[in-house]
């Protein structure tokens, strides 16, 4: 008698947790995450969220260069928009979320450099930014970096731009370092500051913005290179899958699109499109 009680329990168990398992049990595997099949629900992919013209998070839903790649390769991997879970990719972050699978894959103005190729795969690369600087649009006095000589030239705290800018070109520049983009770009306005540097892309994003359009315009001085990447999981099968996605929305016209409409507003030069697969660094 007492071991058919045991027996019973047990099958009620086992029954009930066959039951759990049915109603909702899901792993990570089971959302399509990591697996680049579409045979899930969803995927997950890392961008910025604080970067107008390449990926912001807005009212209306996220938006920019960089969701635009995101969302064009997710749906060349089975994934509709409404499958994408967005994360923050913040740039200190970018590399632990791909070793810890918290993403399948990042777009968020991420460098190939070698020693992120140590830790971290990268498809692409799908846009080839320089750095270079920005300055109001009726501003003729600066035409090369060595013009920045005894200007005022803003960047935000902690960016090493700037601080490369007076290294190696302009050593008379007067440097000032602002919380944010936004904030340089108000002081750029005001004529507080002569110049505000980064990425062109990123530049031509902030200066995209309604409010600023017409406002500012690119140095056009190229002064580094910046092959950016999708950052994936270290031997991941996806590289090549994502590769020939990017290969196709270059073929099929949808990437210029995306280039008119996030950074076209701020008159943005931007390269030919990049040969994928061609990774430099």
């Amino acid at each position: 008698m007492k071991l058919r009680k045991v027996t019973a329990a047990s099958a009620t168990v086992f029954a009930l947790a066959l039951t759990a398992t049915a109603c909702g049990g899901e792993s990570k595997s089971d959302t399509g995450s990591g697996s680049g099949s579409g045979g899930g629900k969803t995927i997950t992919v890392g961008i910025k969220f604080d970067q107008p013209g390449l990926g912001q998070k807005t009212p209306q839903g996220y938006a920019g260069f960089d969701v635009d790649v995101a969302t064009y390769v997710a749906k060349k991997l089975g994934y509709k928009a409404d499958q994408i879970e967005w994360k923050e990719a913040k740039s200190a972050d970018r590399e632990t979320m791909l070793q810890r699978g918290d993403v399948d894959f990042i777009a968020a103005t991420y460098s190939i450099t070698p020693e992120r190729q140590e830790k971290v795969d990268f498809a692409g690369p799908y846009l080839l930014a320089h750095q270079d600087v920005l300055v109001r649009a009726d501003d003729n006095s600066i035409k090369s970096p060595a013009d920045l000589n005894n200007k005022k030239l803003c960047s935000v705290t902690g960016s090493t731009s700037a601080q490369n800018v007076k290294d190696k070109l302009a050593p008379k520049a007067d440097l000032q370092q602002y919380p944010t983009y936004s904030a340089c770009l108000t002081g750029l306005q005001s004529g507080a500051i002569d110049a505000l540097t980064t990425d062109d892309s990123i530049l031509a994003g902030y200066a995209a913005q309604s409010q600023f359009k017409g406002k500012f315009k690119l140095g056009g001085f190229k002064m580094t290179n910046e092959n950016y990447g999708i950052g994936i999981k270290k031997g991941s099968d996806l590289k090549a899958k994502i590769n020939t996605a990017l290969e196709q929305m270059v073929s099929d016209g949808s990437w210029q699109k995306a280039v008119d409409k996030n950074f076209g507003p701020a008159n943005y030069k931007n390269e030919p499109a990049p040969k994928i697969g061609d990774i430099k660094s």
